[in-house]
């Protein structure tokens, strides 16, 4: 199994970073639709997409408005967009009013849980703390395990580190480096430090930092180097990086 990390920064893109979105093309599963949306169309190996959104900040959804081209070229059978149950209008009333978006995509939307996944998979669903609220998510398939979790601030204490446990990779974010945790806190996400106690904790496998602050270069403000002391088996994402799991 391989996910595609296609957009790995928050908030806006960079020169070298797209907002959030993962991709498991083999099963046709999207992980959010940030900016890097557009980078969908050379991956498709299926005839259905289903999009799983951890919130509707706007960094995570306007990617849904490019669907657009991939309805009109891709041969797709079926788009289906799970999003928590009281997000779903706003989305439908806001993100694609007439006056921002005049064309109705022909895709459908459903409540966001727990549930089968294509394939034989299942995920699992839990809240996260962040402004607005936002859900992780964990991926399983017989022998396969990936967990997403995006858009929260980081506590080893925190209740849905209970969820990661032994999952072959993590992906989480960490828009912050340590010693900037007045303002993590403030807007919702994390620090390096609590993200490593965090894997460390859930004895994950492998944790890949994403999320990333676009105003600067994670590889040098992120100290990857403190951070083998605590969990070596950590890395920095990057756009367009294939991780196997």
């Amino acid at each position: 199994m391989k996910v595609h990390l296609l957009g790995t920064a928050g908030y806006h893109p960079s020169e070298s970073r797209h907002t959030a979105c993962l991709m498991l093309p083999e099963v046709g599963v999207i992980l959010d639709a940030g900016t890097a949306m557009f980078r969908v169309a050379k991956l498709l190996q299926t005839r259905q997409l289903d999009i799983y959104l951890s919130h509707t900040h706007l960094d995570h959804v306007v990617g849904l408005t490019y669907l657009l081209d991939l309805l009109q070229t891709a041969p797709l059978d079926r788009v289906t967009i799970h999003v928590e149950t009281a997000k779903i209008d706003p989305l439908r009333t806001h993100l694609f009013s007439e006056t921002l978006f005049p064309v109705t995509l022909q895709c459908d939307f459903v409540p966001l849980g727990s549930g089968p996944l294509p394939n034989g998979g299942t995920l699992t669903t839990f809240p996260l703390d962040h402004p607005g609220g936002s859900v992780g998510m964990r991926l399983d398939w017989p022998g396969h395990s990936l967990a997403y979790v995006t858009d929260t601030t980081a506590r080893a204490d925190a209740d849905y580190v209970r969820h990661l446990q032994s999952v072959d990779v993590l992906v989480h974010e960490c828009n912050f480096p340590d010693g900037e945790e007045p303002f993590a806190t403030l807007t919702g996400h994390s620090c390096l430090t609590p993200v490593l106690e965090v894997a460390k904790k859930a004895l994950v496998k492998r944790l890949i930092l994403t999320h990333l602050n676009p105003l600067d270069d994670p590889t040098t403000r992120l100290d990857l180097a403190a951070a083998a002391g605590i969990f070596p088996a950590t890395e920095i994402a990057h756009d367009l990086q294939i991780v196997a799991f």
